[in-house]
């Protein structure tokens, strides 16, 4: 008689591939000061794509062999949640204030949730918001120096805001999705390839320069590579094992790391708010992990199998 083995839990990795991206700003401020935004991820893209060229016939091939619901993940994670995304968000911040996007991103995790449960079927049980609740409060105590005074005062920007959450929410639940018929390391070359073509129109279509210049060449090197190609290859070799629920938890170790790095680097201050929302950040995060890993009834149940 045999058993079958439980996948080991990723979440880990998930936190990790999270915390990477949370060195985004550190790199994207310079670039953001010097070149158009939209300059700033087609090269992101371009980059990628030109080191992951020999693999992208082998991602090519493996995709042919799946079926329409796979092929419309994967342009919905290039186009949407890679390109399209980032230059919503970034967007959001140059229509209005920097405070709606902030706000409005931290409706992923729900998003995420929902297209989960209607998506993949995925289980929750009622102990999970145990674990949710205070994670999604940390991650509004980080994002704002008063918590309690928060304007939307931008339609428009609410508006790109809260689609680029979206698209995020998608390419976290669709990533899920399509690990179980793509590799991680082909999932993470289409996503690049498909988003190359797609941030190329955003670019022609607002009319700004595709040259970036020499000197800022090694930034956008760092950018693609370390918050970018690393971090995403991380994610999606973590996602395999670990449900769209659970990995959206994870992914808040994002803003925990980008609050420390702009306190080392960016001379930025926090409150004491803002420092209680990161320990509960952590915490939950940290916690959630722990539970999964050790605990005979996880809060996050795989799809039934019928």
């Amino acid at each position: 008689m045999t058993t079958e083995r439980t996948p080991a839990d990723r979440t880990w990795l998930v936190a990790i591939a999270a915390a990477l991206w949370g060195t985004d700003g550190l790199l994207r401020l310079p670039l953001a000061n010097a070149l158009p935004p939209a300059t700033v991820v087609f090269w992101e893209h371009l980059l990628v794509v030109l080191v992951l060229s020999p693999l992208v016939p082998r991602a090519l091939r493996a995709l042919r062999g799946c079926g329409p619901r796979e092929w419309t993940a994967v342009l919905v994670i290039g186009g949407g949640s890679s390109a399209l995304a980032t230059a919503l968000f970034t967007a959001a911040f140059r229509t209005g204030d920097a405070v709606t996007p902030l706000v409005l991103q931290k409706l992923q995790p729900v998003f995420v949730v929902l297209a989960a449960f209607f998506l993949l079927r995925e289980r929750i049980r009622p102990g999970y918001a145990l674990f949710a609740a205070p994670a999604l409060l940390g991650a509004w105590l980080l994002a704002f120096k008063n918590p309690l005074e928060i304007e939307l005062n931008a339609l428009r920007a609410a508006l790109l805001a809260i689609g680029a959450a979206v698209l995020w929410a998608a390419g976290t639940v669709l990533g899920r999705l399509v690990s179980n018929s793509l590799p991680a390391r082909d999932v993470t070359v289409l996503r690049f390839t498909v988003g190359l073509p797609v941030s190329a129109v955003i670019v022609a279509v607002q009319g700004v320069s595709f040259v970036p210049g020499w000197a800022n060449a090694p930034g956008l090197l760092l950018l693609a590579f370390i918050p970018g190609l690393l971090a995403l290859s991380l994610y999606y070799a973590g996602l395999r094992t670990t449900p769209a629920s659970r990995a959206t938890l994870a992914e808040l170790a994002f803003p925990a790391t980008a609050a420390i790095i702009g306190v080392a680097f960016l001379n930025t201050t926090l409150t004491v708010t803002q420092w209680l929302g990161l320990l509960i950040v952590v915490a939950a995060v940290t916690t959630l992990g722990w539970h999964e890993k050790v605990r005979a009834k996880p809060m996050v149940l795989e799809p039934a199998v019928v």
